[in-house]
């Protein structure tokens, strides 16, 4: 009988730490999904962040590296440097990227370092108890905005990909989420594209990918994915943003 379903070679089988419901899981999976049907396993190199992401090297059988809060670009960028012909990618938070590492991002994107960045937004600070962060919407309730950010005080959502999408040495940029099957497929297209656009030695990608957090956002699985295609696709349009191919 033909098996239709199996876990990638690449995905280690072991107990998750995630929350339920939480999106993590699902882009881990499509990372060891496109990295066994590219081949290139012992050639792939990821860097985890600090965030709820920060045990991402359970879950991946490649080598890993982690890296301090909002320094995975940096990392990368040395590795890719030392080791050209590896395939580099760092995977990072909304905290991890667009707080404390909102310079590291933006110079790497400006120098076109030829590394994939797979970017997590959740609009929380998950890993601490789901405090706001750069990426929180406004009137959003987090646990230090108990009556919704407000813009005038605490400023409009980032546009991460918006923002690098204008810097010259950026070349792929890209929003996903993982909503649905068909967003996860598209998620999954999106990503490979970012690996594709290393490997072709074509310089910096980013692929931003809504995900849910049932916990911090005080929501069921469902509501979560509801609030995602209602409320955050509104200030996070879904799209390629920069195309190297001209697709966009």
């Amino acid at each position: 009988m033909e098996a239709v379903y199996k876990t990638p070679e690449t995905l280690i089988d072991t107990p998750t730490h995630y929350c339920p419901g939480c999106g993590h899981g699902i882009i881990h999976r499509l990372i060891a999904e496109i990295i066994d049907e590219k081949d290139i396993k012992g050639q792939t190199i990821g860097i985890a962040p600090v965030g709820c992401a920060v045990l991402a090297y359970n879950y991946m059988d490649i080598d890993m590296c982690e890296a301090a809060h909002g320094r995975p670009p940096a990392v990368a960028t040395g590795i890719k440097r030392v080791h050209p012909d590896k395939i580099i990618f760092s995977y990072q938070g909304d905290g991890d990227l667009a707080a404390i590492g909102i310079a590291e991002i933006i110079h790497t994107a400006n120098r076109g370092e030829n590394i994939t960045v797979i970017f997590v937004n959740n609009a929380v600070y998950g890993m601490t108890n789901g405090q706001m962060a750069p990426t929180t919407l406004i009137n959003q309730k987090t646990l230090t905005t108990p009556q919704g950010r407000n813009e005038q005080s605490d400023g409009a959502p980032l546009r991460i990909c918006e923002l690098l999408s204008v810097i010259d040495g950026s070349r792929f940029i890209a929003r996903a989420s993982v909503t649905s099957p068909q967003n996860i497929i598209q998620t999954k297209q999106l990503i490979e594209k970012g690996f594709n656009t290393q490997i072709q030695k074509k310089g910096f990608s980013l692929i931003e990918v809504l995900s849910p957090c049932p916990v911090y956002w005080r929501m069921s699985s469902v509501e979560s994915i509801k609030f995602i295609d209602e409320e955050m696709i509104k200030a996070f349009p879904l799209g390629i943003f920069k195309d190297w191919e001209g697709r966009n």
